[in-house]
């Protein structure tokens, strides 16, 4: 009969462990006062915030891709001038280079022409 006694016991203690069992699991949360929200005012401060962070950092996007935009069109015309200059010097080479023109350069400097050319024949060795 003693253990029927202690039954009333046993059932109390295992009630006592589950009750202090659920208090550590729900204390891993911090705890949460009942009826306490964010106030409204705090709510739309942040909001503000971030929707001013957000429109500075979009114009200061902008202003880079307009400032690299002006750089790339700078660019773009010096390319542009260099390319133009390329073909000037181009031209007046190929100009200068013509036979007509070399023959011309060389009678200035008091060249002549050969009247019997000699040619080298390198397959007879002499």
């Amino acid at each position: 009969m003693a253990i029927f006694e202690l039954a009333p016991a046993i059932r109390i203690s295992t009630k006592i462990v589950k009750a202090q069992t659920n208090k550590a699991v729900l204390r891993l949360a911090p705890e949460i006062k009942n009826g306490e929200v964010a106030n409204d005012r705090t709510f739309v401060v942040f909001l503000a915030t971030i929707f001013t962070a957000s429109l500075l950092s979009l114009l200061v996007i902008n202003t880079a891709l307009a400032r690299d935009a002006f750089e790339l069109s700078e660019l773009k015309q010096q390319a542009q001038l260099l390319t133009d200059q390329r073909e000037a010097i181009l031209q007046e080479v190929a100009a200068k280079s013509s036979p007509d023109k070399l023959a011309q350069s060389a009678s200035e400097l008091g060249m002549v022409a050969s009247s019997n050319p000699r040619f080298l024949d390198m397959s007879v060795g002499k």
